[in-house]
């Protein structure tokens, strides 16, 4: 018999109780903070290992989430969702020109999420198709506009995609003080508040100052 990771769980039940009543039916639900990360450590680990960027990007963003409940739990359909495993969604430039997206299922190994990253997002560029996991996974998006020097970005506030998603664009390099990075992070305030989303933005900065 299967292991479903994902089950629906009764709003009233859980922590997100008065937020579910308040926020799951408004017409703009989303929320977005904007923060600039330190990530010099990630740009030594990736010449010092010969791994990408994004990868360790992504990575960081997953541990973090990791450890985080809100992190596990969906408002989706007028259901909260709860599941058990996590996954990061990234934007795939493909050989055909076009763009796809891929599901990495989180590692806490970076090595294995690395092995995965690179399999998965390289069979999304050579079959230009997307490669969605099944619905176990608490999909975490992300998309990097690695050419482009932005300070943010805001996504649909419509409620339509629910997931969490974190944008950047390019790094900044600065004189003595390695790098910096803006990002911006969309949730949806059913699933958690400004709090759970700060906190969160600090754990992927504590994440990037771990790396070695």
């Amino acid at each position: 018999m299967k292991h479903f990771a994902m089950h629906e769980v009764d709003p009233a039940q859980t922590t997100r109780a008065a937020a579910f009543a308040q926020w799951m039916q408004a017409p703009m639900p989303m929320v977005t903070l904007f923060k600039t990360l330190d990530v010099g450590r990630a740009l030594k680990m990736c010449r010092r290992r010969g791994c990408k960027f994004n990868m360790l990007m992504c990575w960081c963003i997953g541990r973090a989430a990791s450890k985080i409940e809100e992190f596990y739990l969906l408002p989706s359909d007028g259901k909260l969702l709860q599941y058990e495993r996590l996954a990061v969604n990234v934007v795939v430039a493909t050989d055909s020109g076009g763009i796809n997206t891929c599901d990495i299922p989180f590692s806490d190994d970076w090595r294995q999420f690395n092995r995965d990253y690179l399999t998965l997002t390289g069979q999304v560029r050579e079959r230009s198709a997307d490669h969605n996991l099944d619905g176990d996974y608490m999909i975490i998006g992300t998309s990097s506009l690695a050419q482009h020097d932005i300070d943010g970005a805001v996504n649909m506030y419509s409620g339509i995609y629910n997931n969490p998603f974190m944008i950047w664009g390019r790094y900044r390099k600065r004189l003595l003080r390695g790098a910096t990075l803006a990002v911006s992070f969309q949730f949806h305030h059913a699933q958690m508040d400004g709090a759970h989303a700060a906190r969160f933005l600090d754990a992927v900065q504590q994440e990037i100052d771990m790396l070695h």
